[in-house]
């Protein structure tokens, strides 16, 4: 890490050039005992757990952010991750190395100063909880994920997830979608600070099924809003999510509650006549009409890589046809593994990959909404990241991009649909750069304001299309990735206010995952706003200590993405567990900042 700063980062922070770097706060304070119970937050009684406890010294793992501001109170900010805090919460083996048996979980992250500073916690339900809370939440699962968070305009707050895992220990996985729900304790016309504080329960909307290694009927890939336009579908809440079978086929489905989340629709397939589609996003308009957004992948019969929307009148009942808004040429890292086959990802051992190089998973991705207050116009504002037309480049490796040995840069776009014609704008890029990748964008509109983050490469020193994000050409891995947003007042036709979010450039490439030997940073960040208030969070790793993997000799691929660890080598020339999960190494955040 000292090294590749060293020799690649110092001479290219001059080279960030993206206006103003704003004030950033942690969500995930899992260390000096910092999770307490939601029962506690909501009710002042004191109760804890050794997942509590465990999550309050960790110094964990958490991806995947989601984010909301109550639209009744700016100062109330509900957070969510991935939050892996929890997992070594179960004792030690033989060689004194923690047990990775706990679960992964959806963090409940609160603000009550306007992001100022945030209470870290659980969503209840984990397998260890067995606070009053834990009998509200009926779900099955000893795993939980894909947080997704929307506030109604009634101080009730609803967050999804995917779940997986049998709390009985089984190799099966179960692949339910499920949505907990909270409202204000004082009832609706309670004090507006208390939003979103108690825990009314949790229930399955939608079930998979047992099956080894997600192979079943699996649900993935959520996505939720709730109506909070104070017209004829008030309060009605909205699910979507991908549903995969035996890991391959997949669909959109939807669901509804219209009793603010204790019972749901039976679930519906929007998109019957097709496949390998993902990624949902819900928005709901002024006049309360519901669209669902989502990726399509290319298949044989000529279906295009694009972004698709379909439409509902009636509240989420019944959806009209699907109806494509653009094609694109995504950006699809990918890699051929050291025994064969192809990569996504790549890092050591058996995630070793041809050409070198070590990488976190990403693809393109769709992100859409709707300003609900806006009764003028009935516009759907999507956002996704792709190819850069023209930037097409032989790699010279088995890295790329577009395919294996091709490589292209990737940049976020903005698209205008509007529903009522169904006409759109033609895709624009917000932020034209000839450096860096641009992945993973989120928007949000409430109250008359575009607000849009994504994550930014053009910081790396080492930047190539030919190459991933943090990649320099000797195989170093450097410090490469900010955060960066924008603001539109004119409803997407012009776009300013660019700043940098997060305080310290990180590199996203540590191998964090799989035993130490592979990097993730999940598939979103998020942004919530209203009007000129807009609030984002992303997966961070400026917390992580880096340090050598003893099974290698010292560093053998010298990319500087080992994270710090310690095992012994046994007599039998293996290697023991790592016996300081809590140091450091494992220590990726989420953090966030007010946007402009």
């Amino acid at each position: 890490m000292n090294s590749a700063f060293a020799r690649y980062f110092l001479p290219a922070i001059a080279a960030l050039a993206c206006g103003t770097t704003l004030a950033d706060v942690r969500l995930t304070n899992d260390f000096g005992g910092g999770y307490v119970s939601t029962y506690t937050i909501a009710t002042g009684n004191p109760y804890t757990d050794p997942t509590l406890l465990e999550c309050s010294r960790s110094r964990g793992r958490q991806n995947e952010p989601a984010v909301a501001v109550d639209p009744r109170d700016t100062r109330v900010l509900i957070g969510s991750s991935n939050d892996y805090c929890g997992v070594y919460n179960d004792g030690e083996d033989a060689n004194g190395a923690p047990i990775a048996s706990g679960p992964v979980w959806l963090g409940y992250y609160r603000s009550e100063n306007g992001g100022a500073s945030f209470r870290s916690s659980l969503v209840p339900g984990y397998p260890d909880d067995t606070s009053p809370y834990a009998a509200l939440a009926k779900v099955r699962t000893a795993g939980a994920g894909d947080p997704v968070i929307a506030w109604d305009g009634h101080g009730r707050v609803f967050m999804g997830s995917e779940s997986s895992g049998d709390p009985a220990g089984s190799p099966k996985t179960f692949g339910d979608v499920w949505v907990a729900r909270f409202d204000n304790p004082g009832g609706e016309n309670g004090d507006t600070l208390n939003d979103g504080k108690r825990f009314l329960g949790s229930v399955v909307v939608g079930k998979g099924s047992a099956a080894p290694n997600l192979l079943g009927v699996f649900h993935d890939k959520t996505a939720i809003e709730a109506d909070r336009t104070g017209g004829r579908c008030d309060g009605y809440v909205y699910f979507a999510w991908a549903r995969f079978t035996g890991g391959r086929v997949s669909n959109i489905y939807f669901v509804r509650s219209i009793d603010h989340g204790a019972t749901w629709s039976k679930p519906m397939n929007l998109t019957p006549r097709q496949g390998n589609l993902q990624d949902p996003d819900i928005s709901v308009t002024g006049n309360g009409n519901v669209y669902v957004t989502y990726d399509v992948g290319s298949l044989p019969n000529g279906q295009p890589n694009g972004v698709e929307i379909v439409k509902s009148t009636d509240c989420g009942d019944t959806f009209g046809p699907a109806r494509l808004v653009t094609a694109y040429e995504p950006y699809n890292a990918q890699d051929v593994y050291d025994s064969g086959g192809s990569a996504r990802d790549c890092g050591d051992f058996q995630n070793g990959c041809q050409s070198g190089y070590t990488f976190f998973r990403r693809t393109t991705s769709t992100r859409s909404t709707a300003d609900q207050y806006d009764a003028a116009h009935e516009w759907i504002y999507i956002v996704y990241d792709a190819t850069k037309p023209g930037t097409q480049i032989d790699t010279g490796t088995t890295y790329g991009s577009l395919q294996s040995g091709v490589g292209s840069q990737s940049a976020v776009y903005f698209v205008r649909y509007d529903g009522a014609t169904g006409e759109h704008t033609p895709p624009q890029l917000i932020d034209d750069q000839a450096v860096g990748h641009q992945t993973f964008p989120d928007i949000s509109a409430d109250g008359g304001v575009l607000h849009v983050l994504w994550w930014d490469s053009r910081s790396d020193p080492c930047y190539s299309a030919t190459r991933p994000i943090g990649n320099c050409s000797d195989g170093l891995t450097v410090p490469s990735l900010d955060v960066l947003a924008a603001k539109s007042t004119d409803h997407g036709s012009t776009w300013g206010g660019f700043a940098r979010l997060n305080a310290v450039t990180s590199n996203p490439n540590y191998e964090q995952f799989d035993g130490r030997t592979l990097p993730f940073g999940g598939d979103y960040l998020w942004i919530t706003s209203l009007g000129s208030f807009s609030f984002g969070a992303w997966t961070d790793w400026r917390n992580t200590v880096p340090g050598v993997d003893q099974r290698e000799a010292a560093d053998d691929d010298h990319d500087d993405a080992d994270v710090l660890q310690c095992r012994t080598q046994l007599a039998s020339g293996a290697f023991t567990g790592d016996t300081c999960p809590r140091a450091g190494g494992l220590d990726q955040n989420i953090y966030g900042a007010l946007t402009p």
